[in-house]
């Protein structure tokens, strides 16, 4: 879905969920829970509310690299706070993608600058999480500023580490299809086997080593360690 150039319409859920539960509500969505490589990457995003040009966003799939990138600039300028978090391929093989998504979440949302009163989350579940109401949103990265917000954040992170996955690891092409299963990246698998970043779960029978958790590398922010 592309943005809806409504600021109002994008921030109706959340309008009616600060009249409930308080002023503060973070949105929260994940980059790369499908891919062969790579990190997961979740952000969390706290809006404030009334903010011009919420009507611009959209979910990061649906936005060309470029207008994610300066979108996110923008979301990182005017949000209350913002965190993105990731969780490595051995923590995806070792605990299942669905742990790795709620750890994310939680890490993202343990890392605001601020604590919010509730957490909107895309899709049709929310984890448990200390302090804040979590409320999944079906769509949300289509309905919800906060999460779209999020969205593109998560987006951004996960593809500027797998550019830098592509220099450090060349042949595989990260920097380029960023881990996902497209035909050249599975041409290239063939070819050399799998990188350290590999998720053994996902290749069924290839190895791969390596990992890491915590805010990704190269940089902070507030409430965020770095993007």
């Amino acid at each position: 879905m592309r943005a809806s150039g409504d600021d109002r319409l994008a921030e109706a859920v959340e309008e009616r969920v600060r009249r409930r539960y308080g002023p503060l509500v973070a949105g929260v969505d994940e980059a790369g829970r499908g891919p062969l490589a790579g990190p997961l990457v979740v952000a969390a995003v706290v809006l404030p509310p009334g903010l011009p040009g919420l009507g611009a966003l959209a979910d990061s799939k649906a936005l060309a690299a470029g207008e994610r990138e300066r979108l996110a600039r923008w979301v990182r300028a005017v949000a209350v706070a913002w965190a993105v978090w990731r969780v490595g391929p051995r923590a995806i093989d070792r605990d299942g993608v669905g742990a790795a998504v709620r750890r994310g979440m939680a890490g993202a949302v343990a890392a605001l600058a601020v604590r919010p009163h509730a957490v909107l989350v895309d899709g049709p579940w929310a984890p448990p999480l200390t302090g804040a109401a979590g409320l999944p949103v079906v769509d949300g990265d289509r309905l919800c500023a906060g999460v779209m917000a999020a969205s593109i954040l998560a987006k951004t992170a996960r593809d500027r580490e797998m550019r830098r996955w592509g220099a450090r690891l060349p042949g595989w092409g990260f920097e380029e299809h960023k881990g996902y299963a497209t035909a050249e990246h599975r041409r290239r698998l063939e070819a050399l086997g799998p990188s350290p970043i590999h998720r053994r779960s996902f290749l069924a029978g290839w190895g791969a080593g390596g990992d890491g958790e915590g805010p990704p590398p190269g940089g902070g922010g507030p409430g965020a360690g770095g993007v």
